[in-house]
């Protein structure tokens, strides 16, 4: 990196044209080699980037709308204020406006602007700017503005580029940001920064939409620990005087409820350390998550929650390998409920035909009757008593699915803490672990705060409820096993058979077996334990 590029020897006219055209390519590469900030202790120095505010500043050219989940002391401010002169010199006739959260930053901002608009070489420098406090106007027509928070700040614009810093503090955001969005119709991009500022308000709203697919925002998160000078010792010095929750908020980009969270502090720090992000991102609005490729010879379970498809809630679902109680894929995405029936067929074919439970309320039950039509080999099916849960339906016009009323919802609930204390469930989700910070107690009930959403939760619950199961169930299911297995005859091609059980399409009735329950069959004969014993335990999983 040049230390004073002004102070070079002179350029060729052929040569200044190419670093031009370099520099106006590539904003990265101009913020390193020309942009100066002031530094508190050392004066005047060249901006020196990270990669990671490199990689910012690519994902600001190749996204329309990007929307930042940042920690602080990570130099974003001046990385947008860069930004911002790149885009003002290269580009003619653009409004850039800066919302800020008060005027004092709003000045710091222009500051900012106008030191690095002042180290620039004079070839470099294409147009002259007029300064202000608050704006700079150059004459190829482009302006840089900053203002404070106000419901009128940009109103009557048209923009180009639009950064609102510090999002989550900025009063009546849902109506400023209503306001100025038709401002960038004609093809503005917008840059909205944050630290997290507890769970709701339009910030957190844009930002879980984001997350999940469901809006346009390209989402960056930005945890203390991207800066390569930010280590264990720095960590620890900086926030040894700071309470939890202002940890968890300012560093480690955490949506706080202010309520008394389902999960205890202690278990989130389990849940953290496993975050990672996921070997693939693909499917409907790229909202399935992948950590891992099915394996052959391996079991799973594809549980679901249901929403409408064009509401507030979303459907997802999770992939749950059966023996390791670990997270293959989670997707979230809004959807209707009968293509989400084709998304869940196809991934649990994917995943070796995976034992498939829907939430068969409201829309679920739709999701779940197409499932059944469709022949899907695997279905759960949950008994009358609600007590036994059992892998085969009797009766062909039953309902598959998971049935979630008061009782059974703490159930599911009360067996996902439990995993997660114990330290035996595997998941590496960011958007669930950003849902179970905003899961909260009202009362005796575990419920979403305000603005925020549990269907992550509800899917996972479900599937871990199928795959841990507990003592009542076991001992049902064992008794259905016996009542299957004595009904089970062995074909010439060694292939287990029973007529109206478990078979490769949709179950068909058997009259052998009508009024048949778990409390009616017979335990077998000691001579047939063995027998019973050997098949129990190659299919002891199905029938859970």
């Amino acid at each position: 990196m040049s230390s004073n590029p002004q102070a070079s020897p002179p350029m060729s006219r052929q040569a200044i044209v190419a670093e031009i055209l370099k520099c106006g390519r590539n904003p990265v590469y101009f913020m390193k080699k020309y942009c100066k900030i002031q530094h508190q202790l050392r004066g005047l120095i060249p901006f020196e980037t990270y990669d990671f505010q490199d990689d910012c500043v690519n994902q600001f050219q190749e996204h329309r709308f990007n929307i930042v989940l940042k920690s602080r002391q990570l130099g974003l401010s001046t990385v947008t204020a860069a930004y911002c002169v790149w885009y003002a010199i290269f580009k003619k006739d653009k409004n850039i406006l800066v919302i800020a959260t008060k005027l004092n930053t709003a000045i710091n901002f222009i500051k900012k602007v106008k030191t690095m608009l002042d180290s620039l070489p004079q070839w470099l420098l294409l147009t002259k700017f007029e300064p202000t406090k608050q704006s700079i106007r150059f004459t190829n027509g482009s302006t840089i503005t900053a203002v404070p928070t106000s419901p009128d700040a940009g109103r009557s614009e048209a923009l180009a580029l639009l950064i609102v810093d510090e999002a989550a503090f900025i009063r009546d955001f849902d109506e400023i940001w209503t306001s100025l969005y038709p401002t960038l119709s004609t093809g503005g991009s917008a840059i909205i920064l944050s630290t997290p500022n507890g769970v709701g308000g339009q910030y957190y709203k844009l930002w879980m939409e984001a997350e999940s697919g469901a809006n346009d925002f390209n989402p960056i998160r930005l945890s203390w620990n991207v800066h390569p000078e930010h280590d264990q010792a720095w960590f620890e010095k900086e926030t040894k005087n700071l309470p939890k929750r202002k940890v968890a908020q300012e560093f480690l980009c955490d949506f706080i409820s202010s309520g008394d969270t389902f999960l205890q502090p202690g278990e989130f720090e389990k849940l953290r350390g496993m975050l990672k992000p996921p070997i693939e991102k693909r499917g409907h609005q790229n909202g399935v998550w992948v950590w891992s490729k099915p394996e052959v010879g391996r079991k799973y379970v594809l549980s679901a929650d249901v929403a409408r498809g064009d509401a507030a809630d979303f459907s997802t679902f999770h992939i749950i390998d059966y023996d390791t109680c670990e997270v293959a894929v989670e997707f979230m995405g809004k959807i209707p409920p009968d293509k989400f029936a084709d998304i869940l067929s196809e991934y649990g074919k994917e995943y070796n035909d995976a034992l498939i439970c829907p939430e068969q309320n409201t829309f679920g039950y739709f999701a779940c009757v197409k499932l059944r039509d469709m022949g899907y080999p695997r279905l759960y099916y949950q008994n009358h008593t609600g007590d036994a849960y059992e892998y085969h339906s009797i009766n062909p016009d039953a309902i598959p699915g998971f049935s979630t009323q008061t009782k059974t919802r703490t159930q599911i609930l009360a067996k996902l803490e439990e995993l997660v204390r114990n330290g035996k469930l595997r998941t590496y989700s960011q958007r669930l672990f950003d849902q179970l910070q905003a899961f909260v107690w009202n009362g005796s009930k575990a419920m979403a705060s305000k603005d925020a959403h549990d269907d992550l939760i509800m899917s996972l619950a479900i599937g871990t409820w199928i795959v841990a199961g507990d003592s009542s169930y076991n001992e049902a299911g064992m008794n259905m096993a016996y009542a299957i297995l004595k009904a089970t005859q062995r074909d010439n091609r060694g292939v287990e058979t029973l007529p109206g059980g478990i078979n490769d399409v949709r179950p068909v009735p058997n009259p052998h077996m009508q009024g048949m329950t778990p409390q009616s069959v017979s335990r077998p004969r000691p001579s047939d334990q063995a027998g019973h014993y050997g098949n129990m335990t190659d299919y002891s999983w199905l029938l859970k």
